[in-house]
């Protein structure tokens, strides 16, 4: 029998599987964090659409000093020439989406939760299940050389999936006869 005899021994084999055990895993490892990570962008890109396709909705209502349904609104020039003054929050009736009594003016969308989100006619939008939205109205001080309370902050916040969370501001002036 030779001594030249070549090949591995048992305890060289041992040690090949386990530095290949360690480095596949660790691959594994990193492969499993880009995966789940990759989701992210899809997650916040939907976020972002929703939360500006929000934003936009509130924008474009209008902003007076009445009510809209008030019969001075297009002609107030303060809140003291309306029957009702416009105020933060829905008046009694109005909901957004609704049919007869939808929402009409920037104020009526401060302090609205989405739990479920849905569009205009009130129908659940498919793919949205995992997010919420939150809409905030503040009046903000003198801005842009207008006084103070002719202009409006509007914050969106969205909560998707695995709590990303997309916030978008804009800003609305009042629209009415003394600007």
């Amino acid at each position: 029998m030779s001594t030249d005899a070549r090949g591995f021994s048992l305890i060289e084999l041992l040690v090949f599987i386990a530095v290949v055990g360690v480095a596949v895993t660790g691959v594994l490892a990193v492969y499993s964090q880009t995966a789940r990570a990759s989701a992210d962008p899809v997650v916040q890109k939907q976020a972002l659409a929703v939360a500006e396709s929000l934003l936009e909705e509130v924008l474009a209502q209008p902003f007076t000093y009445c009510d809209p349904d008030d019969p001075a609104a297009d002609t107030a020039t303060a809140p003291g020439d309306c029957a009702v003054p416009e105020a933060a929050g829905p008046e009694a009736g109005e909901a957004r989406g609704a049919a007869l009594t939808p929402f009409d003016n920037v104020n009526d969308y401060a302090g609205l939760t989405l739990t479920t989100l849905t569009d205009l006619t009130g129908v659940v939008v498919p793919g949205l299940a995992g997010y919420s939205a939150s809409i905030d109205v503040q009046s903000v001080g003198t801005f842009n050389g207008l006084p103070a309370g002719e202009t409006l902050r509007v914050s969106v916040s969205v909560v998707g999936p695995g709590n990303h969370r997309v916030v978008l501001d804009g800003y609305r002036t009042r629209h009415a006869p003394a600007l």
